[in-house]
């Protein structure tokens, strides 16, 4: 069971690398650095129970983890209409929780919209809703970012 954890685990890092964003737009002055986090549960000794973000160890099917995004204007100007897109690593697959609100591709990054209005094309060429698992990216496109502005994007998953 340890060999699954760490090909899982290795799986899911292999799949961050790219986790500088593809909106890494060239000679932008915005900075971006992802990273993952798994939720870890803690129950203190009164018997209540915290969620906590920590390094992924081992990880497992079922495990749910936050990938984020921080971005920072490190120009001197606002920077407009800023478009920053994270594809989903395949291992994971977009949590129920997650914002309905989130713009969402189920096609590879071809077509965008949210998630309860996306359709997934079947064999027999009728579509189906599409679902969490559907997902292939995320992203969001940031309306202003003033100079020296920062902030972090996130959504959850879950290990499949």
């Amino acid at each position: 069971m340890k060999g699954f954890h760490l090909r899982m685990l290795a799986a899911v890092a292999g799949a961050l690398l790219p986790l500088a964003p593809l909106a890494a737009q060239d000679a932008s002055p915005i900075s971006l650095v992802g990273d993952v986090k798994a939720v870890k549960t803690i129950t203190e000794a009164d018997g209540t129970t915290r969620t906590e973000l920590v390094a992924p160890a081992a990880i497992v099917p079922g495990d749910r983890l936050v990938f984020g995004t921080d971005y920072a204007n490190n120009g001197a100007e606002a920077v407009t209409g800023f478009t920053v897109t994270n594809p989903l690593p395949a291992a994971v697959r977009l949590a129920p929780d997650a914002d309905p609100a989130l713009e969402v591709s189920v096609d590879g990054g071809k077509s965008w919209g949210r998630l309860a209005d996306l359709t997934v094309p079947q064999p027999d060429g009728t579509t189906r809703p599409a679902t969490h698992g559907d997902v292939t990216h995320v992203r969001w496109v940031i309306a202003s970012i003033a100079p020296g502005e920062k902030g972090r994007l996130t959504y959850p998953a879950i290990i499949r």
